[in-house]
């Protein structure tokens, strides 16, 4: 078993940034693929970025890409989401998943956090 916290959720202007973290315990941080999906209000879950285990590579959905960043400390088996020039549109729940599989797909992802709400004002 993974357990997974997310935290840094929170309100903030349309144009600002937020940095959310996420914290694991349990198995080897290191094993898995580490990814961030959000669901926002009347939204399906979807796939916002992901890690390899050793974070070398990563993934983003076209929505974020060249605003978000993904990064992880293996050390301090935290993940992190840092997003910058946020959207309204950015509005939702933001979870933290592992997983074995480096993708999209949130099948791939067998753990999952409980999620932190992220809200931009305009």
């Amino acid at each position: 078993q993974v357990q997974l916290v997310e935290s840094g959720g929170g309100l903030v202007q349309a144009g600002g940034s937020q940095r959310l973290s996420c914290a694991a315990s349990g198995r080897t941080f290191t094993n898995y693929v580490m990814a961030w999906f959000r669901q926002g209000p009347g939204k399906e879950r979807e796939f916002v970025a992901t890690i390899t285990a050793t974070g070398y590579n990563t993934i983003y959905a076209d929505s974020v890409k060249g605003r978000f960043t993904i990064s992880r400390d293996n050390a301090k088996n935290t993940v992190v989401l840092q997003m910058n020039s946020l959207k309204p549109e950015d509005t939702a729940n933001y979870y933290c998943a592992a997983g074995n599989a480096f993708g999209r797909a949130a099948r791939g992802y067998t753990y999952w956090g409980q999620g932190t709400q992220v809200t931009v004002s305009s």
